[in-house]
């Protein structure tokens, strides 16, 4: 998340993007040349007729310009300016003017593929500078690399969004920090750098010493991750997803003694993962996912552990989950789906109480689900495609009130399907299918979320008859409940309420499936003005129901 400068009227703080430390500039009485200079910037650009509601379109020429939004001053002098998302493109020949700028942001905007100009050089008083997806593309100049103040550098650009890409050709990654050696952050997102492990690696060794964010994701570059890169001792955040590394991650990461997060998925990496990098007490973030080559195993994990994120999923990791995972006091979401895990789920991941997010579908964990009662803030559970056994009523569900998603889907459980599931009130998806879930709904159904739009309990044991509200939830675009053992009839008139329904499934049940065409419902007003599918196999349906015959999607 990238923070916006913020203006106070007396004193204004211009905070570092991911590290918690601040510099303070005095605001005071704005200067003509610099309220001029201002309004000349102004007029030069070019505003997107989109643009609502913008810091520039309020800048009121009666007023002191230190309090316009999104200036900052010191003495009189513009020292901040904060443009970003403003929708603008245009002519910046006046910003150069602004010869005390310490803080500048352009970040978000749309200067159309034209290149960063080269009189940035003119601003040499510049400690941060963020360009973040403002537009720019073509080679990064020269000029930039003269700005040797800067603190912080963010030309990064979000090329899965469609941002044209910035590179490093001539100069390169290393003409470009050689003398930037104040540089704290380091943030090139999306830059295309194509160089090979050693060259970038020691082109950031030889030069940026204090150095402590690194992000560098999606920038095509290759491995090995050379170790001069530990010169960079202060590292804190390392960011190299999504680039074609092709190599295994040395153990000498766990020597940054500062690590907070480290972010390698996408990364083509191989080899077995250095368990000891788990046992930095400091690192918050750890993201391998989507290494389809990379092995590993889950070590115990040290008392008071930092770890809020863990990431494996689509990875070899293998092995099973220690007790000692209860030691994540602050593990809020954790991945490992699609991996090679095995064994039991702790009972101590009970006492995991900040986790929000849990998936670890597609392995082959066994046994009972732990209670996940204390989690008050899950909002997503994925423990499909296990080999859990046993009942799931060792959680209170009713606790998690803020549960938007339940997928137990292909295990083996059993018993009853709580009543508390049809009651908590953000719940989006419920799915149970292809398991041994058996009894009667209308014993326990209950349902006040009117946010459902998918229910699939097919391939269990259910019995009985369909409760009726399952057709009050009008928010449905998915409902099956194909391959149990329902019986009675059902009207299939009152399906025609589900005006979102894409897809139905009440297939091999003991249903006496009916449709009375006259019941005064004008079925040519597009009843399911979305359904796709329809399966009704072994439903004893006797009359073809006239609402299919003009369903254009199905």
């Amino acid at each position: 998340m990238r923070i916006p400068f913020t203006s106070w009227v007396f004193l204004i703080p211009i905070c570092s993007i991911f590290l918690s430390f601040c510099i303070f500039v005095e605001a005071g009485q704005c200067l003509d040349s610099q309220k001029s200079l201002l309004v000349q910037l102004k007029n030069d650009l070019t505003f997107s007729p989109a643009a609502t509601s913008k810091k520039i379109a309020q800048w009121d020429q009666t007023s002191d310009c230190c309090f316009w939004s999104g200036v900052n001053c010191s003495d009189g002098y513009v020292t901040g300016l904060d443009l970003t998302n403003e929708s603008i493109s245009g002519d910046l020949s006046s910003l150069f003017n602004f010869q005390n700028l310490q803080n500048l942001s352009l970040a978000y905007n749309n200067f159309s593929g034209s290149q960063i100009p080269s009189e940035f050089e003119k601003l040499t008083n510049l400690r941060y500078l963020n360009l973040t997806n403002a537009g720019f593309a073509g080679q990064i100049p020269i000029e930039i690399s003269r700005l040797t103040r800067l603190v912080s550098l963010d030309l990064s650009a979000d090329v899965f969004l469609g941002a044209t890409p910035l590179k490093l050709e001539d100069p390169n990654l290393n003409m470009l920090v050689q003398n930037l050696s104040e540089l704290i952050e380091l943030q090139l997102d999306g830059v295309n750098i194509s160089a090979r492990g050693n060259e970038w690696c020691r082109a950031l060794s030889s030069s940026l010493q204090n150095l402590r964010v690194l992000s560098l994701s999606n920038c095509y570059l290759s491995g090995p991750i050379d170790s001069n890169l530990l010169k960079l001792q202060y590292l804190s955040i390392i960011r190299l997803d999504n680039n074609k590394l092709s190599t295994p991650v040395p153990d000498f990461f766990a020597n940054f003694r500062q690590l907070t997060s480290l972010r390698l998925s996408f990364s083509g990496l191989t080899g077995t993962f250095p368990g000891k990098i788990f046992q930095v007490q400091t690192l918050e973030i750890l993201d391998l996912s989507n290494n389809v080559l990379l092995h590993g195993r889950l070590p115990d994990f040290p008392q008071n552990g930092s770890l809020r994120t863990l990431f494996l999923s689509n990875t070899n990791f293998s092995g099973t989950l220690s007790d000692s995972i209860s030691n994540l006091i602050k593990l809020s979401r954790i991945d490992l789906s699609n991996c090679n895990f095995s064994g039991s789920l702790p009972h101590s991941m009970a006492n995991l109480t900040k986790l929000l997010f849990l998936d670890m579908s597609s392995n082959s964990f066994n046994g009972p689900i732990p209670s996940f009662s204390m989690a008050k803030n899950l909002t997503q559970i994925n423990l499909s495609h296990n080999d859990l056994i046993g009942q799931i009523t060792s959680t209170s569900w009713e606790e998690l009130q803020y549960l938007v998603s339940l997928d137990l889907r292909y295990n083996s459980l059993n018993g009853s399907i709580p009543a508390s599931l049809f009651s908590l009130p953000l719940l989006q998806k419920l799915q149970l299918s292809n398991n041994q879930f058996s009894g009667q709904l209308n014993q326990v159904f209950n349902f006040s979320s009117h946010l459902l739009d998918t229910l699939d309990l097919s391939s269990n044991n259910l019995d009985g008859p369909i409760p009726t509200p399952v057709f009050e939830l009008q928010g449905l675009k998915l409902l099956s409940l194909s391959s149990n053992n329902f019986n009675g009839s059902l009207q299939l008139n009152v399906i025609q309420r589900l005006r979102n329904l894409s897809s139905l499934d009440l297939s091999y049940n003991s249903l006496l499936v009916e449709y009375n065409g006259n019941d005064g419902i004008n079925s040519s007003l597009s009843s399911f003005p979305n359904i796709t599918t329809l399966k009704l196999a072994s439903s004893k349906l006797k009359k073809f129901p006239d609402f299919l015959k003009n369903q254009s999607k199905l």
